[in-house]
């Protein structure tokens, strides 16, 4: 299993695919699939039958995963980069290759 440098809650930005140039909040990372869900992007139209707790049923907008290699974070400024660890005292940190900052 490879180590994941995104993780939820992190902006990003789609650099390949359909979605290109698309930006949104990581909401959740499926580490076995190597896949992340972001907010707003690859939206799918889904048919769901009605239940309880959707009555009417019908159509629904939903997003669809992404592989991780399609995204790249953003940094404070809006800029993408590439992560990498550093120890800062005892804790291993998060930082912008680009701008050396922590993240």
């Amino acid at each position: 299993m490879t180590k994941l440098k995104i993780k939820s809650g992190d902006t990003v930005r789609v650099i390949a695919g359909d979605h290109k140039g698309q930006e949104g909040k990581i909401h959740k990372v499926l580490i076995e699939k190597n896949k992340a869900i972001v907010e707003g992007v690859n939206m799918i139209s889904k048919h769901e039958k009605p239940s309880a707790s959707n009555p009417q049923g019908g159509i629904v907008k939903k997003e669809a995963p992404i592989h991780i290699s399609n995204l790249s974070l953003l940094d404070k400024d809006g800029n993408t980069t590439r992560v990498g660890y550093k120890v800062e005292g005892e804790k291993k940190v998060r930082f912008s290759k680009k701008s050396n900052e922590v993240i």
